[in-house]
């Protein structure tokens, strides 16, 4: 048995024994908080119950969608469901307590507390966004440090070679990579993004140091750089990927092209920000200024999940000479912030032709990318953004992109974003020059 095995943090929390007892455990407190033999319990405060249960979950679903509208596609029916159901157990909780003794009143809190746990435990189930404990912990028992930079010699690549061909890992290479934080300035742009993430390979810390090439990577909304690193296990699939190659692996630099965790910046320039140039100048001339890497188009990619994958996508085609391929996982098929007038008047003062200037669908119906080299990843069962993707890919492909597409089991969740990223990493390091 794995050393894992034994620590309470690497548990599973989304399969196995554990999400049931919580289910389970759940399902037995809502019932105990719904049967009383209570005077007036079924007539008064049962019914009063329910009821203020179903409207703040309608009031609910009202100030997020379309009101506040946070997220482009609205809340998701099994989140809504599950939160629905939480809320029930706080209301059994809070109409059952009145008529209650102090210890009755504490058993009715600790069973609302139950339910609200199996609410949570089920939406998480449902994106894996947690998998373990340790993944949900991350940011208090986590320790990331800042990024510390300094130069060496560097590996020469003939021409006609990739690097692995003349590579060779030192004796006492480092087994992992390093994971830092830094800030990256909108010294151009003017955004103000989150600190980004910077993974670096083991062969990073060669001297001489090979010159490897950059991956770009984005979270989705709401989402924080932080997502890829510990929900989608960025540090565990990049090292594995050294360990079979010498060391070698894509540094990768994973930013925040939103600003916090709720916005949207459509990955534009337009009247909401001028997230483009971040994404297009910035973050390439950051990255340059800090890092020894390889140099060009064909060593720099991008890519990202949901409205990251829309973002890879919109810098593929609006700064392909910055990017040379890009990895799309459950993108959309236009940037949105909900519908596409709403879209239009915010960004761009109802200026279609403005939008359709940037827009990856129009960009490719009237330009052709054939040095552009191109991933599509969408989970099987996810019926909003597979359909869309299809599309995206079609266009891609009249384009003359050297496009590909996969479905990996899952839907719009970490389960799909996870394998997206494992599955294309030989992809994407053939492509920017790594290996053969």
């Amino acid at each position: 048995m794995t050393i894992a095995a034994w620590n309470p943090l690497d548990w599973s929390l989304t399969t196995g024994v554990i999400p049931y007892l919580v289910l389970v455990a759940g399902c037995a407190a809502l019932l105990g908080l719904a049967v009383s033999r209570g005077r007036g319990w079924w007539t008064r405060r049962f019914p009063c119950a329910v009821v203020t249960a179903a409207a703040l979950t309608v009031l609910l679903k009202y100030v997020v969608d379309d009101w506040w509208q946070p997220l482009p596609d609205g809340l998701p029916r099994p989140t809504l469901v599950w939160t629905g159901v939480g809320i029930l157990g706080v209301c059994l909780a809070l109409f059952r307590m009145p008529p209650l003794r102090w210890r009755g009143r504490a058993v009715a809190a600790l069973a609302a507390a139950l339910v609200v746990l199996m609410s949570s435990s089920q939406i998480n189930r449902e994106f894996d966004q947690y998998p373990t404990l340790r993944v949900l912990l991350a940011p208090w028992i986590g320790k990331t440090d800042a990024l510390t930079t300094g130069r060496v010699r560097t590996v020469q690549v003939p021409p006609g070679k990739v690097l692995s061909e003349v590579w060779h890992a030192p004796a006492g290479l480092p087994a992992k990579g390093t994971v830092s934080t830094a800030p990256v300035p909108g010294t151009k742009s003017g955004f103000k993004g989150r600190d980004a993430y910077v993974y670096l390979p083991p062969a990073y810390q060669a001297d001489p140091r090979p010159l490897l090439p950059v991956l770009v990577l984005m979270a989705g909304q709401p989402g924080s750089p932080g997502d890829w690193v510990n929900s989608g296990q960025l540090p565990e699939q990049m090292d594995a990927f050294a360990a079979a190659h010498q060391g070698l692996a894509p540094i990768v630099v994973v930013v925040d092209q939103i600003g916090s965790q709720w916005a949207n910046t459509l990955c534009m320039n337009s009247r909401i920000a001028q997230s483009q140039t971040y994404l297009a100048e910035d973050v390439p001339d950051w990255i340059h200024a800090h890092l020894q890497t390889a140099t060009g188009r064909t060593a720099t990619s991008i890519g990202g999940l949901s409205l990251g994958g829309t973002c890879a996508l919109q810098l593929a085609v609006n700064a392909p000479q910055v990017y040379g391929s890009f990895l799309d996982i459950s993108g959309q098929q236009e940037p949105t912030l909900g519908s596409h007038d709403k879209t239009v008047e915010e960004a761009f003062g109802g200026d279609e032709a403005a939008f359709d200037a940037v827009d990856p669908l129009h960009v490719m119906a009237r330009q052709r990318f054939p040095d552009t080299d191109a991933a599509f990843v969408v989970g099987e069962g996810d019926g909003e953004y597979g359909p869309q993707q299809k599309v995206v890919y079609q266009a891609a492909v009249a384009a003359g992109m050297r496009a590909h597409f996969q479905t990996v089991p899952g839907g719009h969740d970490w389960n799909t974003f996870r394998a997206g990223l494992g599955d294309n990493l030989t992809w994407l390091a053939r492509t920017t020059g790594l290996i053969r």
